[in-house]
């Protein structure tokens, strides 16, 4: 495959990687323009194709994730705004700071590919852009507790046919996908159309064939009812911020009129991630217990609740040495039966570094630093994805606030639940880290074939079906309850199987297409 004719090669590259950087942040949530992301990683291909020398190539990668990371994380800025120890304008450099590190991986990606590059721009050297990409991502979301936000697959979310191939291959084959479609496109530009013409119609066919049908209902399945009180955290200060909650809470969780033929059906009452802020268990030092008695907290919650009901609540957990002193704290979610008595507890197991814990206190927090969330206590890990066995509703997975964004590591692969609970605190999250968090949560839908249930603060809680569908959902700034029949899972899709072994696979096959394409042709 010989392109007729080469362009000359685009002046001011640094300049144009920025631009088009900035621009494929826009591929995803809340825009989800994911034809200008294809149009911006084909300048991004090009850019490398052009490039003088392997520096060069990783310099121009690194501009492009520079500026697509910025834009794209911009909602962590917002957390700063509630962080009476640190000033809010240093959110802005926070961002900058993470982009700075973020951007390595597409560097590394690009700078391989240029490592394959022949003569004039071919099928090959888009194959192995998009093999190392897939790596890339892959190492993104490991190294350094990792950092996953917003994979490339996730830009397919607005073509759901497309989006299903999560189920085969996982979220970051997928972005493998995106980069040879925006190859496709870049070699179009040279005159080569056969690629872009197959493209096309493999999308189509993809987007037709795949198009999920209506996921599966049960016709006696429980209700789930997720609960947002759009209590934000422009409230932290707030000396009645507790009990405003809790009202809130039991008011929009205390509707027991939904019957249907045969008598009241069970319900599954989900609160977002630390929405009690009072001490939930017992068993702490008196002193903990100034603001509430935990069993007058846990009747509370108990009378939302109909005999057949169960509340999953986020809240907090203290955790004490042999000497009663007090040791770290959880991120938990407390599963609480009409009885008032607590059934089983999840601890978040993948904690937020400087949220929930200060890396390098000894030497940070001299410095002045201190974690984004309120409290000079870390919070423990748990042990990792647990399934936890409610009466009456089955297995439900556990996933607080950010552990859904990691794609093969959701789930307990020894006990698979029916179910993933994510609650979470997307107050901190500004405008856009709401839509983009809930992407990311259809995501791990698609791959792992199960549904997801979310509630948030202020928005957006949803009900998830098993194949990336809203059910039902609450928007941003909204004090609403959403109710549904639990949606059914399916069958353990390929990924959730074999996991990210998969994306090796694809990453691996790529390139040994690219290898025979380039034997071919010599």
């Amino acid at each position: 495959m010989q392109p007729r004719s080469l362009p000359r090669p685009l002046p001011r590259s640094k300049l144009i990687a920025l631009a088009a950087g900035a621009a494929s942040a826009t591929a995803f949530a809340p825009l989800d323009w994911w034809v200008v992301g294809l149009v911006c990683f084909a300048i991004l291909l090009r850019l490398t194709h052009e490039a003088a020398t392997l520096r060069q190539a990783l310099l121009r990668g690194w501009l492009f994730g520079v500026a697509h990371f910025t834009v794209g994380n911009n909602w962590i800025q917002h957390a700063f705004d509630f962080q009476d120890k640190m000033p809010p304008a240093l959110g802005y450099l926070a961002v900058v700071l993470l982009a700075l590190y973020l951007a390595i991986y597409p560097a590394l990606a690009m700078g391989l590919a240029w490592r394959f590059r022949g003569r004039v721009p071919d099928l090959a050297f888009i194959l192995v852009a998009a093999a190392a990409w897939i790596v890339s991502e892959y190492l993104r979301g490991v190294i350094f507790t990792g950092y996953p936000w917003n994979p490339l697959g996730v830009a397919w979310l607005p073509l759901m046919g497309v989006a299903q191939f999560a189920a085969w291959a996982g979220t970051y084959a997928l972005g493998g996908l995106f980069m040879l479609a925006a190859g496709t496109l870049y070699l179009a530009t040279l005159r080569e159309w056969r690629p872009l013409a197959a493209a096309l119609v493999a999308l189509g066919l993809g987007t037709w064939l795949l198009h999920p049908a209506p996921a599966p209902t049960r016709p006696t399945a429980p209700l789930v009812r997720v609960v947002q009180p759009n209590i934000g955290q422009d409230t932290s200060l707030d000396g009645t911020r507790a009990q405003k909650s809790m009202a809130a809470l039991v008011r929009l969780s205390n509707d027991k009129q939904t019957i249907m033929p045969g008598g009241p059906i069970p319900r599954l009452i989900v609160w977002p991630e630390g929405s009690v802020d009072y001490w939930i268990e017992d068993g702490y030092p008196d002193i903990w217990y100034r603001k509430a008695d935990p069993r007058t907290v846990r009747q509370a919650i108990a009378l939302t609740l109909g005999p057949r009901d169960m509340a999953l609540i986020g809240g907090n957990a203290l955790n004490f040495g042999k000497d009663r002193q007090l040791a770290s704290a959880g991120n938990s979610v407390f599963a609480i039966d009409p009885a008032a008595r607590i059934r089983a507890r999840y601890d978040k197991a993948h904690l937020v570094p400087y949220g929930e814990y200060l890396p390098m206190r000894t030497i940070l927090e001299p410095l002045g630093l201190s974690r984004l969330v309120a409290g000079d206590i870390d919070f423990a890990p748990g042990p990792g994805p647990r399934t936890l066995d409610i009466p009456g509703f089955g297995k439900v997975g556990m996933q607080i606030c950010y552990e859904i964004i990691f794609s093969g590591q959701t789930v307990d692969r020894a006990d698979r639940p029916a179910v993933l609970f994510n609650p979470s605190n997307d107050a901190w999250f500004g405008t856009w880290g709401p839509p983009q968090h809930l992407a990311q949560a259809r995501m791990r839908a698609i791959e792992e074939g199960l549904p997801i249930l979310r509630s948030t603060p202020t928005g957006i809680s949803a009900i998830i079906d098993a194949h990336g569908g809203i059910v039902a959902a609450a928007g941003m700034g909204e004090a609403k309850a959403i109710e549904a029949p639990m949606p059914a899972a399916l069958p353990p899709t390929w990924f959730a199987r074999v996991g990210n072994w998969l994306a090796f696979i694809a990453a691996g096959l790529l390139l040994v297409a690219a290898i025979a394409i380039r034997r071919a042709t010599r």
